[in-house]
């Protein structure tokens, strides 16, 4: 096999001592300090997108982006206003071993580079959750196999960037054939001119490319000419051989038989839904034309109720959401369409329109090839949710209907506790999740019920938190006192560690000593009934909570 050295790095002198490993999550608009790295350190992203500053050098973070500091590197990391943002920060210290004695090894592991390239990234991924897992060890033995743990992982590392090799090679070149297609789907293309084209044997090719894209080529390629279509049929009076030509098709018949398959409606019929319909700006700014009365809705978020209040119903969504008991009780059953969204499961649906809960822009281009999809932001104010939805889905009245009712029975519910609250006092909403990861509501979950004129107030902290549009922010435990109000909710996960961790937090003299606990204004209640945001919730809110608090 040839390899390509690059910049020598002494790895046969070098010896790698893991430090820690934490998996760091942190809200929409979440801006880190500027500091200089002690140790050496690995970022690996999972979730979210931004921007991080290494001493001079700018990198857009993206899910499945992996960056290397040597120590002494000046570092910021600051999260997008698209969602939370997710990573494993590794550090680690590096000893050069030489004849007599031995030194710290303070260069760049990787030389010349900070963002490292990684296939596939969910290998990678896996690593980093295994040494994660066995952070909390405390025996020697299980010590020693972390740092087992860690080579595999630093080795998985090396492989990829010290050394060009032919695996990575051909990974890279079925990529380039992916451009290809691309660009020039309207030709006929086969399987093996692919193959010929990577000079990759034609069955590994297809091997590697389905790992890329999750399809097998001509399928990947059916899609691409398809979503082609979809525009010519909806801007063009084209007959349907010439457009069907047009895009790669080598008659109107398979063609008309394809799109169906994909779409679970002929061609003609179609361009006729599309050209009655309207378009839509979306939450992060794309310009999407819609159905104006769809029938086959998918909504694929944590504020399904939202649909709901306007007496729309979904044939598929996301989330355990299905579970609460509102939605049980409504008898309500919605197809569950995975999380992250599985493309096949949301196909076979047909939908006409997809509502998507999420600022990914990889996952709307994967998923608005199928149908319609707009973004929709479901940690917003409840009021402009709502009034979103009404535009996109042509409900205006519904949702002013549904928005009077509820803030008269609100101001009600408010007004009878009156006797109960007292002018101004405060509350706040706080859950252990990820672990042992603690976080204080601000925009979403129970929390956006709690704070009204009449009811509950938050204090200075936490309205920080909701002037700045974050459903929620980590805090340290020695911070929480900052942030508690004179009554307390609690929210108790369904994670083992995190119940531990709650568990262990109230048995400290610090949580003792906070008034809302000395004067009994503890709530502990489970996150998966209560802490949700959606207007069927609130809605049931407005009876539960009055019973709690009484």
């Amino acid at each position: 096999m040839t390899q390509l050295k690059s910049t020598c790095v002494p790895l046969r002198s070098l010896l790698f001592h893991l430090s820690t490993i934490e998996m760091i999550i942190k809200p929409v608009g979440w801006k880190a300090e500027i500091e200089t790295s002690q140790y050496h350190t690995l970022f690996i992203f999972s979730k979210g997108k931004g921007t991080i500053h290494i001493d001079t050098d700018v990198f857009q973070l993206l899910p499945e982006k992996c960056y290397s500091l040597p120590p002494g590197s000046k570092l910021q990391i600051e999260n997008g206003y698209d969602s939370e943002i997710q990573f494993y920060q590794i550090t680690f210290n590096v000893i050069q071993v030489g004849e007599s004695q031995h030194t710290s090894y303070s260069e760049n592991i990787l030389p010349d580079k900070h963002e490292i390239a990684v296939y596939p990234f969910s290998r990678l991924n896996r690593l980093a959750e295994e040494l994660y897992a066995g952070n909390e060890h405390d025996s020697e033995l299980e010590w020693f196999k972390q740092h087992l743990h860690f080579q595999d992982l630093l080795g998985f590392l090396f492989e990829h960037n010290l050394h060009y090799n032919q695996s990575f090679h051909s990974t890279l070149s079925v990529e380039n054939t992916i451009h290809y297609m691309k660009k020039n789907y309207m030709y006929n293309i086969t399987v093996k001119q692919l193959a010929h084209l990577a000079n990759v044997a034609p069955w590994k090719y297809t091997t590697i490319f389905q790992e890329l894209t999750g399809k097998k080529p001509l399928d990947f390629l059916t899609e691409l000419r398809i979503n082609h279509s979809k525009e010519l049929l909806i801007h063009s009076n084209s007959p349907l051989r010439d457009i069907a030509c047009q895009v790669g098709f080598s008659d109107e018949y398979y063609f008309n038989r394809r799109f169906r398959q994909m779409t679970g409606i002929a061609p003609k019929q179609y361009a006729l839904l599309m050209r009655r319909g309207k378009a839509v700006k979306d939450w992060t700014g794309h310009e999407v034309k819609i159905p104006s009365h769809p029938k086959r809705i998918i909504y694929h978020g944590e504020t399904y109720g939202d649909l709901l209040a306007l007496g729309v119903k979904a044939v598929g969504g996301g989330y355990a959401l299905m579970d609460h008991p509102i939605y049980k009780d409504r008898g309500i059953e919605v197809q569950d369409i995975g999380l992250p969204i599985n493309p096949e499961k949301t196909m076979a649906l047909k939908p006409d329109l997809i509502i998507f809960a999420n600022a990914d822009e990889n996952e709307y281009k994967k998923i608005s090839r199928i149908a319609p999809t707009v973004t929709f932001n479901s940690f917003a104010p409840l009021a402009e949710r709502i009034q979103t939805l009404g535009r996109i889905l042509d409900k205006r009245k519904e949702a002013k209907k549904w928005l009077d009712g509820y803030d008269t029975k609100a101001t009600s519910m408010w007004q009878q506790l009156r006797s109960k609250i007292k002018p101004g006092e405060t509350a706040s909403v706080f859950i252990y999740e990820h672990g042992k990861h603690l976080y204080v509501m601000g925009t979403t979950g129970l929390s956006s019920a709690l704070y009204h004129p009449l009811g509950f107030q938050p204090v200075p902290k936490i309205q920080e938190i909701l002037d700045s549009g974050s459903g929620f922010i980590e805090i340290s435990e020695e911070a929480l006192p900052q942030y508690a109000g004179d009554r307390i909710f609690m929210l108790l996960s369904t994670n083992v560690e995190s119940k531990q961790a709650t568990d262990k937090l109230m048995d400290t003299p610090s949580w003792k000593d906070l008034p809302a606990v000395r004067n009994g204004y503890v709530y502990l209640i489970e996150a998966e009934i209560w802490n949700y945001a959606d207007a069927m919730t609130r809605e049931w809110l407005l009876e539960s909570l009055p019973q709690l608090i009484v």
